[in-house]
């Protein structure tokens, strides 16, 4: 079952070949995470996550969660997992190990999580929401919340959750009608309702604690009057025992297309005014703190679609190996020639080679945007520091938005190579499918990192992330130019990114004019395009370390791994950037219709 999660020689290649992680160990923070160390890491994580994890898929999908007088109890299968998943450290691998972390590079900890999250995504989401919850109290909170929360978060003893969405304030935020009021010890009581609370009540832990969104009475309307509280399910005291409930109540469950194993919940903070919680942060500064937290949300919900893809890629990959069905069409007319696998049939082949390059390009996306933050990390430069946010800011929206597109449209394509099998709950592919759905809606649904890519993300540093993304696509490119197999296909991708650059400067010029909502109406086409041209670069990429490893000879077992790298390239600037030039060419005329549309003649 090892290779039906993720490709580890392609995992490898996109640490060790592609971004040459171990290079990471010359500094002081991550001098021991040598290669030795790295592909220990790796092992570990695939091993606990096939032996463990993989096993409660389907018994999660199946069994669900249970509601029964405001608790939720999780798939008996997953205490085993959780409980061998905190005493492997899992919960937070890339933070300080005083706190209770691993310390490793983010790159790697994306490596380990692949692992993880394509064995079980529904039983993933409660460390990982934990997690998240430590990080806002590392980042933002006092002395005393740390002491109180972080290591038993970080740890996993504890659960966490993020408390932002109500039934009248989904996208809108600044909607939200939560409130809080300061009482005399300091601390605020917090009355309101939210909705589609991922891990809001559950039987893992002994204690949850909520980051929580709401306006301190008095406040100013919108968001610029939001503040976050930490609000636990059951109250700590100051010495870290913990003291009554805290009134905070799981009001039902969501029944669900996907992520059966998770518990999405309703909940009710201060049904009998006995809500208490803490300001985490500064008074009116809620929005800041989850701004901040927001690309490592949003590149974690990117790396669950890429998860259900890669899985998905390997079981069409295996299935279409042994799945024998019709002749080969070049024996068609021969009636004593045997039935094939159907790997052998063109579509299904263009089927699997589709799927493999958008799994594997978007392996090199996420790991890249790890890989900055690691040299974030190992760098004195401010300035140094700065350009490599600033590429990590122009790429979240495409490692949300665009990922889990494409993700979706793989999983889908998994299925079809199934046929009327996929279709059916005996085989997996259905249930990725339905699980992955999820991924393009929840942390900003697709049309949002869209608006966000040309609204904030283009005019970032006045323009300076966006240039400094292109100026690591054109070392690429000058790279790949120099191989005579690739000058082709290096030409095409420049093509398509010096498109890409003037559409922006058109889209850019149209948001800032009167007719901003014919912008914002190309903003979708636009993202999609945009992760076309990356994909295409880091792909090319890709081809031009597989062409150094073939000309040096350095294994005659990955011959056809590298060769792989190099038809995966030529597929993409051949087949599917051609048609993200005719896209572009739409949305340079940018036509109306869709705003100048009267709601009328929708019919309906």
């Amino acid at each position: 079952m090892a290779q039906l999660i993720a490709d580890r020689r392609d995992v490898d290649f996109v640490l060790h070949e592609q971004l040459k992680v171990k290079r990471l160990a010359r500094h002081d923070k991550y001098a021991e995470f040598d290669r030795k160390t790295i592909d220990l890491i790796v092992s570990e994580a695939r091993n606990l996550a096939i032996k463990e994890l993989l096993p409660t898929q389907k018994l999660g999908d199946e069994q669900g969660v249970s509601f029964h007088k405001g608790k939720v109890s999780v798939p008996e299968s997953f205490h085993r997992a959780y409980k061998l998943f905190c005493e492997g450290e899992w919960v937070s691998m890339t933070e300080d190990p005083s706190w209770g972390g691993q310390g490793m590079p983010h790159s790697v900890s994306l490596a380990a999580s692949e692992y993880f999250v394509g064995a079980n995504c529904a039983f993933m989401i409660y460390p990982g929401l934990t997690h998240s919850a430590g990080r806002l109290v590392e980042a933002f909170g006092t002395k005393k919340q740390k002491e109180l929360y972080l290591k038993k978060l970080y740890s996993g003893e504890w659960g966490g959750t993020m408390l932002l969405t109500e039934p009248q304030a989904g996208s809108d935020v600044g909607a939200l009608s939560t409130s809080a009021r300061k009482n005399p010890d300091g601390t605020y009581m917090i009355t309101g309702n939210k909705i589609f609370i991922s891990c809001g009540e559950h039987d893992l832990v002994e204690n949850i604690i909520h980051p929580v969104l709401a306006r301190i009475e008095g406040a100013p309307g919108g968001t610029q009057g939001i503040s976050l509280f930490l609000v636990p399910k059951i109250w700590v005291n100051d010495d870290g025992s913990l003291g009554e409930f805290n009134d905070v109540v799981c009001t039902g469950v969501e029944q669900k297309m996907g992520i059966h194993g998770n518990a999405t919940c309703s909940m009710a903070l201060g049904g009998q005014g006995k809500c208490r919680g803490t300001l985490l942060g500064d008074e009116n500064k809620g929005m800041r703190a989850m701004f901040h937290m927001m690309n490592e949300a949003r590149l974690l919900v990117g790396l669950q679609g890429f998860a259900f893809a890669t899985t998905s890629y390997m079981y069409a990959l295996n299935y279409a190996r042994e799945r024998i069905q019709g002749k080969n069409l070049l024996q068609i007319k021969d009636p004593e020639a045997p039935s094939v696998p159907i790997i052998q049939h063109p579509d299904v082949r263009r089927q699997l080679l589709t799927m493999k390059v958008y799994v594997e390009g978007i392996r090199s996306l996420l790991y890249y945007i790890g890989f900055l933050s690691d040299k974030m990390a190992t760098t004195d430069s401010a300035e140094q520091r700065a350009t490599y946010q600033g590429i990590i800011d122009v790429l979240i929206p495409i490692a949300k938005g665009y990922v889990t597109d494409r993700c979706f449209d793989v999983c889908n394509m998994g299925l079809q190579v199934y046929g009327g099998y996929g279709y059916i709950k005996d085989y997996p592919m259905e249930q990725l499918l339905r699980d992955c759905r999820i991924t393009m809606i929840y942390e900003g649904t697709n049309g949002i990192q869209a608006m966000d890519l040309l609204g904030r993300k283009l005019g970032l540093n006045n323009g300076k992330a966006v240039m400094d993304l292109l100026g690591a696509v054109q070392k690429t490119l000058s790279a790949a130019k120099a191989v005579l197999e690739l000058k082709n296909q290096a030409e095409t991708v420049e093509k398509a990114a010096n498109k890409l650059t003037e559409l922006a400067l058109h889209l850019g010029g149209l948001a800032a004019s009167e007719k901003i909502q014919e912008a914002f109406a190309f903003a979708y086409p636009f993202m999609e395009a945009a992760g076309d041209v990356i994909l295409a670069w880091l792909l090319l990429w890709r081809a031009t370390v597989a062409s150094a490893a073939l000309n040096e000879g350095r294994s005659k077992k990955d011959e056809a791994f590298y060769e792989g790298q190099m038809k995966n390239a030529e597929f993409f600037t051949q087949v599917i950037l051609p048609v993200t030039l005719g896209k572009m060419d739409a949305i340079s005329k940018t036509n109306g219709a869709a705003v100048e549309i009267s709601e009328a003649a929708f019919g309906g």
